[in-house]
């Protein structure tokens, strides 16, 4: 008999009362199979036995005897037993696992033979805590993607083995933050919310409008349901300390603290709360008390720092230096002294935070980056333990500096944190890893399979072998808590998500044949008759990924929006294009006037994003490694579009991945035309003579054709029936692309066919001459 056969007959489901909804939610879910009643009783263990009565324990310590030796200590577990006629049962080491493996049950263990489970069985699961951490669609910028639904979405993280979730997500497109015109800094508002925008204390009472934070905690609450009826555990992620309305310190003077801002971003200083105060400290125990008294289940904090107007005084890596309130300490200390008490004081924050909440939930873990610690790292470092944890791409790391080089590329160290291009993992990582085990506390490794980690704004993109690779890599490495950066996709927007099904297979079976896997998910998704031009086709796109250099870190993730990489013509004079016919992108560009990213791709702010050498470099590694194997992952598809059509109707899986590879090269055209200016734009600048320049002209000429026809090409595909992009319909943002995201290709068209032939020029003097000048 099969699984799925002795599933259906089923006849009495029970579960206990006082169990987490989870226990509910499966019983639905069995009771859509087998038409069985479902009963709540007071204890399962009293129950009678019964033939075809199936029991769902809160947890696996509930069940009455031993469930067997390989539920070793401190593993997190599944415990199955079903028998013929129906009579089984399911418990968990913990029940933010239960969903995920009933999912699986359903989906992939339901054609096997009973034989294996007759007995009971214990299923332990590879990682302990799969967290999304940065959840793009459910709290981020991405919450206003249109065709967004939230319930499906949380569900279906619980079905690829998620356990826990962030729930803070803002109920409004921006938020309340203000500022003068032509910055850019309200933007940096909308993402991460902290503390104060859900609930306020005695302290701040009134600074936001109750409307306000009660729309905003109307939806936390939404999100933390949703995540509790899928059994995942919901908790927060919230950069803090974050800077306060001026008002506040006009109430409380003494009460300023750390001035936060980026000056070149920002036209007006940002501050927050000098934390070292009694009354601040009260002030935000009260509000995560107040947000547990409302959700006692959340369970942990994620706190980020140093970005976005948060950061704690007196750290070294504050954009204006190392300042704050008058009482953490005197201002000619030297610098090891200044380190010291400001590491001390972040501490105490989240010891802070971490005493109030476990008041109401004994488990509740904070847990925070190190990279903006690189001035203090030593003193936070020593002072990790119980219930305070560390997420990361790298223990080793010193600040944002990546230790690790591209996987194709051993020169460039030009990669993406925790995606599938960080294929090393240094056994120095282990040693950083122990010592935090032995303070109870752990490390979160970041994993990213999903949105905008990656290849941003581009939905779906396929690497099933390489997904695979990255999470082999750090389970044999002892790794088990994963921050999964950016979460998953929309199952309306990207319904053959092989990412994500990969991991879901391998929370369960970290033994698995990828190759097996991988053709199991073709077959099921494409037949028999199709499935060979599927496999071959993610073959060869992931050959192509792995040849692409990265041009530049920022680009590949939320700066391809910021930046309007999409939109804004690749010419090789961008001031010669007059200001009204820079509006169409410059209104929307996440950028300040006078940012020198405007003209010169290459920077941003005072960043150098990459240089003309390595932008001839990587003009050369996409031309000579990167086109044939994803042409070829395209030509497998298209070979077999019109017979996929016929067979497995308009919405097949051919035509999805078919759709989105083609974008995944326009996407790649208009990185390697990005090198391309840089290289030609400075390389005619720094000619020494008429000939160079005349060659470098020429290669610009080249790149603006280029991206001329790529535009045309991304337009044809937005006329496609998939969603292959990340855009909102609630009207453009600086962070999102709208749905007018066509009209803007073709006036960007025309401005690169009109300025073609301008002479190449970067104004070196154009910060100064640009912050000299009236904004309009």
């Amino acid at each position: 008999m099969k699984i799925s056969e002795a599933l259906s007959e089923i006849k009495l489901i029970h579960y206990q009362a006082g169990s987490p909804v989870v226990c509910k939610t499966i019983a639905d879910e069995l009771q859509l199979i087998s038409g069985a009643q479902i009963e709540e009783v007071e204890s399962l263990n009293s129950l009678p036995s019964a033939e075809g009565s199936f029991r769902i324990y809160p947890s696996a310590l509930d069940i009455e005897g031993d469930i067997g030796s390989d539920a070793r200590e401190g593993e997190q577990y599944i415990f199955f037993q079903l028998g013929n006629g129906g009579t089984g049962q399911l418990a968990a080491s913990r029940s933010n696992l239960l969903f995920g493996f009933a999912s699986h049950l359903l989906n992939r263990l339901a054609g096997e033979e009973i034989d294996s489970v007759q007995g009971g069985k214990v299923f332990r699961v590879t990682f302990s805590w799969q967290r999304s951490t940065y959840d793009f669609f459910l709290n981020q910028e991405g919450r206003i993607q249109r065709g967004m639904n939230k319930e499906s979405y949380i569900r279906q993280l619980a079905e690829f083995g998620f356990t826990h979730v962030e729930v803070n997500g803002l109920a409004f497109p921006m938020s309340l933050e203000t500022g003068p015109k032509g910055e850019t800094y309200p933007m940096f508002y909308t993402y991460c919310p902290a503390l104060d925008q859900f609930v306020f204390s005695k302290l701040n009472k009134g600074l936001y409008p109750n409307y306000y934070l009660s729309a905003n905690l109307s939806n936390l609450k939404e999100n933390a349901r949703l995540a509790i009826k899928y059994g995942l555990t919901p908790g927060l992620l919230c950069f803090e300390p974050r800077s306060v309305p001026e008002e506040f310190f006009a109430r409380y003077p003494m009460l300023r603290g750390a001035r936060v801002d980026h000056p070149f971003r920002s036209f007006k200083p940002r501050y927050n709360m000098t934390i070292v105060h009694p009354k601040v400290k009260e002030h935000y125990a009260e509000m995560i008390t107040k947000l547990l008294e409302e959700i006692p289940q959340l369970g942990f904090i994620s706190i980020w720092t140093n970005d976005s107007g948060a950061g704690f005084e007196h750290t070294k890596s504050l954009y204006v230096g190392r300042n704050g309130g008058a009482y953490l300490i005197r201002e000619w200390k030297d610098d090891a002294e200044i380190a010291k008490v400001a590491g001390e004081n972040a501490l105490d924050f989240f010891n802070v935070l971490g005493s109030a909440a476990r008041g109401m939930n004994p488990e509740f873990r904070v847990i925070t980056r190190l990279e903006s610690f690189y001035g203090e790292h030593e003193i936070v470092w020593s002072g990790m333990g119980e219930h305070l944890d560390v997420e990361t791409s790298s223990l080793v790391a010193s600040g944002w500096e990546m230790p690790y080089t591209h996987p194709r590329y051993p020169d460039s160290r030009s990669i993406n944190a925790g995606t599938v291009y960080q294929n090393r993992f240094d056994d120095s990582e282990k040693i950083q890893m122990d010592f935090l085990e032995k303070r109870s506390s752990r490390a979160h490794f970041y994993f990213a399979a999903g949105p905008n980690s990656m290849f941003a704004p581009l939905l779906g993109i396929p690497y099933p072998t390489l997904t695979y690779e990255r999470l082999k890599l750090l389970r044999e490495n002892g790794v088990r808590y994963l921050a999964q950066h950016c979460g998953t996709f929309p199952p309306e927007l990207v319904p053959f998500n092989v990412n994500h099904e990969i991991m879901s297979a391998y929370q369960y079976d970290p033994e698995m044949n990828i190759e097996k896997e991988i053709k199991r998910l073709a077959v099921k998704w494409a037949s028999e008759q199709f499935f060979d031009a599927l496999v071959k086709a993610w073959r060869l796109a992931e050959d192509a990924m792995l040849a692409f250099p990265n041009i530049s870190p920022l680009y590949s993730t939320f700066g391809f929006v910021w930046y309007r990489l999409w939109v804004r013509p690749f010419v090789p004079n961008l001031d010669a294009v007059s200001s009204e016919e820079r509006a169409y992108y410059e209104d929307f560009m996440c950028t300040t006037p006078h940012n020198p990213n405007n003209v010169d791709l290459s920077r941003d702010v005072l960043f150098q994003l990459t240089t003309p050498e390595k932008s001839v470099k990587d003009v050369e590694r996409i031309d000579e490694n990167l086109w044939a194997p994803l042409d070829g992952a395209i030509e497998a598809l298209g070979e077999v579009r019109d017979e996929a059509v016929e067979m497995l109707g308009s919405q097949n899986i051919i035509e999805d991945q078919y759709v989105r590879l083609r974008a995944l090269k326009c996407w790649f055209v208009t990185h390697r035309d990005v090198a391309a200016w840089i290289a030609g734009v400075h390389g005619y600048m720094e000619a020494k003579d008429d000939s160079e320049k005349a060659k470098h002209k020429e290669m610009l000429k080249g790149m603006i054709s280029a991206e001329i026809e790529n535009s045309e090409n991304l337009i044809k595909l937005l006329d496609s029936d998939i969603e292959f992009m990340a855009s909102t319909d609630t009207g453009e943002t600086p962070l999102m692309y709208g749905s007018n995201l066509k009209e803007l290709l073709l006036k960007r068209i025309r401005l690169m066919r009109k300025h073609i032939d301008d002479e190449p020029f970067i104004d070196p003097d154009y910060i100064f001459n640009k912050s000299g000048k009236v904004i309009e």
